[in-house]
């Protein structure tokens, strides 16, 4: 049994694209990977803040306040802070993405020329 070797070719060279792409497509590539790389980068940075930032008063807080100390056991305190920042780092993902998309964009370019 087995891969005929015709199939197993297709799926082992189909990451090579059938054309070959222009130098404007190469360089929105390397624009669309940089805008990435930088939204992961912004986006880490503002989760780990948020972690920080929501782990100090949560365990503060189970260990003062009573009802936090009744009503909140571990697996809560896990989920308000993973809670803070996931949202923060697809928050912050998405606006640098956008951000820099538009810095990128061919529109926004042929806008400052006419101006």
């Amino acid at each position: 049994m087995g891969i005929p070797s015709e199939m197993r070719d297709f799926w082992a060279n189909r990451r090579e694209p059938f054309l070959i792409p222009s130098p404007l497509e190469e360089r929105k590539i390397a624009n669309a990977r940089h805008c990435t790389q930088e939204g992961v980068r912004a986006g880490f940075k503002a989760a780990s803040i948020a972690c920080v930032a929501s782990a100090v008063p949560t365990l503060i807080a189970v260990r003062v306040v009573p009802w936090a100390k009744a009503n909140l056991n571990y697996t809560a305190q896990a989920l308000i802070i993973s809670g803070a920042s996931i949202a923060a780092y697809f928050i912050t993902a998405d606006k640098t993405i956008l951000k820099c998309a538009r810095r990128n964009s061919q529109f926004e370019e042929a806008l400052r020329r006419q101006s």
